[in-house]
């Protein structure tokens, strides 16, 4: 019987399948969930940010600015110029809509920025949980391993610190050091210079 055609691997792979259609469906609710809270004028800019990022809108706006100039050029003898140059009505207008679809674009962009932050917490979230699992399973096979008097690879100085809990604000505290200048923080803890070298 080959290995694919196991009863247990079929299981096996069945139950993956349900797993990833349920985390699938879970990402697919949230993001629903997340669209439909939006506000009226939210969805306003993120209905105009994307009309905005289309071929037709920019085809558009060359044919209109080629129509205005070529009319107030008077290259077009049944029809009177309106706003001859340097076309001051135009400038005006093109001025006003870059202004107004900054805005909208802007706006589009804070609420995806919010929902971003929103999935790395989620994120760091369960990369927390994750950690405290894996605390948990190390301690219990550490202990496992000691009541049965079993030899590891792994030296039990590095089980130990693997299976300490994690500081979150000491590991926080210590990635504030990359933000500064490498320099200063050589500077400021001479030891980190040795350890480089």
């Amino acid at each position: 019987m080959a290995p694919a055609d196991h009863p247990a691997h079929a299981a096996s792979t069945a139950e993956e399948t349900t797993t990833v259609e349920e985390n699938l469906q879970a990402i697919k609710e949230w993001e629903l969930a997340t669209l439909h809270s939006r506000s009226p004028a939210e969805q306003l800019s993120d209905w105009i940010a994307s009309i905005a990022s289309t071929g037709p809108f920019m085809a558009g706006h060359v044919v209109w600015f080629a129509g205005w100039i070529t009319v107030n050029l008077g290259l077009v003898s049944r029809i009177r110029p309106f706003d001859p140059f340097p076309f001051p009505f135009l400038t005006m207008t093109v001025s006003l809509e870059a202004i107004f679809l900054t805005l909208f674009v802007l706006a589009s962009q804070n609420r995806l920025s919010r929902q971003s932050d929103k999935r790395s917490h989620l994120d760091l979230q369960i990369d927390l949980l994750s950690e405290r699992e894996m605390t948990t399973v190390l301690q219990l096979l550490r202990d496992i391993s000691a009541h049965l008097n079993v030899r590891t690879s792994v030296a039990a100085e590095q089980l130990h610190d693997l299976a300490r809990k994690t500081d979150i604000q000491t590991l926080t505290d210590r990635m504030e050091e990359f933000d500064g200048p490498p320099d200063a923080a050589r500077a400021s803890d001479p030891a980190s210079d040795r350890q480089l070298r």
